[in-house]
């Protein structure tokens, strides 16, 4: 070998040998770059993982190391639907992916997870070398009298089961998953945090059912000044966080069914032993954590961060109610506490129109320009943007919300009613919303604030709009992926430049039927990575990327 690579390199001085071998030698370079660029691709691919809602904690919705992906090959002629896998249950959960996980007796695979309503958890080989479940985990026992939850039992949106509603969250460095299942058990209801293997799908550390008291004299205490948890009519719908070796779990209503509240617990990952719990509104009701599914945030700080739905207020007089507010937590070790708030000026207007500011997802954007102070954005049904400094957001102002960074009203959705469900997206500056009834909205960010008028698409979404996501290569190739739900027709998944949205890339249904997938159902976002886009529908997982 060492002697053909000398006879290579060495200087070609017969003009003769020279235009024989050029041909040759420029034939190889095409295939040395194509194995090169392979190889690159690969390498690319293993290192790439989506192990929590919208990719990071701060719930940017941002995948900065997608190199396969550009807008220049995601295009109808050569991106579109290239495989999937069925499952039992509808999929609220978003797919999580990690990369080069070693299943025994399998071998390593990227594996993508799905979680459904049937109370099921599949593994399944990211890029179809496998087209049977890796692993499937099922917390059922229908001999044993363990089931999933009729949707008749408890009412609320989903249908026709409840099971896993809420996206896990992964430890890529433990390989474990955490989740909350919820089931009917000879006929009492049962939610329960497991922390599973995802090797096996196994339990790493036995189960927990949920419970939790707290002081209080709000909706359904006891009569001695406690108010319990019950898992009848406490939805988990907020996505799972790990933080600081803590998952933070947060719940909300079936359809305000009750006399519920929102709750916000935190068990130590090692053990899943409870070490805080948190009420926002003990002594009133509702104050719903629900987020259109988008989780907690977590800052650089390690606080906390979330949205209410509408209940209760009365921080601003002393007292300990939190509706309709953007909330900072600190974890006090053992315990949480409320350290700061923003709630809008017309809270009582909101919650008594049904106008939850919780209905979205707050976002944490990355460091601004100095001397910016970090900031966090979102919107609820009222469809104003709201803009908070992370270090002062503002309490409660009688009147107007001047006291804040910014505030966009009708910044999000044209619908008179129930405006946005989305938790924005960040890339490059730009801050993306796509509410009820509106086109993505894409608004740049200079001095701080948002940009009005934002960029527009030329589509608009039905109900209840979209939560967007982002794939880019740094700073670069970034597209805008988003799922737009059709009640009684296909889902439709778009691609859009993320530089400027009017320019829409790919949609489903450019190639006919060939890319349709079925339907899918609220709230529901995809995952990017490594050349794919995964996307959970009703019954099966669907798998996109560039044709072979």
């Amino acid at each position: 070998m060492k002697s053909i690579l000398r006879w290579l390199t060495q200087p070609i001085r017969e003009p003769r040998v020279a235009r024989q071998l050029l041909p040759i030698l420029a034939r190889c370079s095409v295939w040395i770059v194509i194995v090169f660029a392979f190889f690159v691709s690969q390498v690319g691919r293993a290192q790439v993982a989506v192990p929590t809602y919208h990719n990071d904690a701060q719930r940017t919705g941002q995948n900065l190391s997608e190199t396969i992906l550009t807008p220049a090959n995601v295009t109808s002629a050569i991106f579109g639907k290239v495989f999937s896998f069925s499952t039992v249950g509808n999929i609220y959960a978003q797919p999580l992916y990690v990369p080069a996980v070693n299943i025994p007796g399998k071998g390593k695979h990227n594996v993508v997870f799905v979680a459904t309503e049937h109370d099921s958890v599949y593994a399944f080989d990211a890029d179809d070398q496998i087209t049977t479940p890796l692993w499937l985990r099922s917390f059922l026992n229908p001999a044993h009298g363990i089931t999933s939850v009729p949707q008749s039992d408890v009412g609320g949106p989903i249908t026709p089961e409840y099971g896993i509603t809420s996206t896990p969250v992964i430890d890529p460095s433990t390989l474990t998953m955490y989740l909350l299942a919820f089931t009917k058990e000879n006929g009492s209801y049962v939610q329960r945090l497991h922390a599973l293997d995802i090797t096996t799908g196994s339990d790493k550390i036995g189960p927990v059912q949920i419970t939790a008291t707290v002081k209080g004299t709000g909706a359904g205490n006891d009569g001695m000044g406690n108010i319990h948890f019950q898992p009848k009519i406490q939805l988990q719908r907020p996505a799972l966080l790990l933080a600081g070796g803590i998952v933070y779990i947060g719940w909300g209503s079936f359809n305000d069914v009750g006399p519920y509240h929102g709750w916000l617990m935190g068990f130590k990952a090692t053990t899943l032993q409870q070490v805080a719990v948190w009420n926002t509104t003990p002594n009133g009701a509702r104050g719903a954590v629900w987020q259109d599914g988008s989780g907690l945030a977590q800052d650089t700080a390690g606080n906390l961060w979330l949205m209410t739905a509408n209940g209760t207020f009365d921080v601003n007089t002393g007292g300990s109610d939190y509706g309709d507010s953007i909330v900072k937590l600190a974890f006090t070790n053992p315990g949480l506490k409320a350290i700061n708030y923003f709630t809008p000026f017309n809270q009582l207007q909101l919650s008594n129109s049904d106008q939850d500011l919780g209905s979205g997802g707050i976002m944490l954007l990355p460091p601004q320009n100095a001397p910016i102070p970090p900031l966090a954005t979102g919107a609820g049904k009222g469809g104003t943007i709201y803009v908070v400094n992370r270090n002062n957001p503002g309490h409660f102002h009688s009147g107007n919300d001047s006291q804040i960074v910014q505030s966009i009203p009708h910044g999000a959705g044209t619908a008179s009613h129930n405006n946005n469900y989305c938790t924005p997206a960040y890339w490059q500056g730009n801050v993306y919303f796509i509410g009820n009834l509106d086109v993505v909205r894409q608004y740049r960010i200079s001095g701080g604030q948002l940009q009005t008028p934002p960029i527009t698409g030329t589509h608009v979404y039905g109900f209840p709009g979209a939560t967007p996501a982002v794939s880019a290569n740094g700073n670069t190739n970034g597209i805008l992926w988003t799922l737009e739900r059709i009640p009684l027709g296909n889902g439709i998944l778009h691609a859009y430049d993320a530089s400027n949205v009017a320019r829409e890339l790919y949609n489903t249904n450019q190639a006919g039927t060939r890319d349709q997938f079925g339907t899918i159902v609220k709230f529901v976002l995809p995952t990017i990575a490594n050349g794919r886009v995964y996307v959970g529908a009703k019954g099966h997982l669907v798998v996109f990327g560039l044709l072979p």
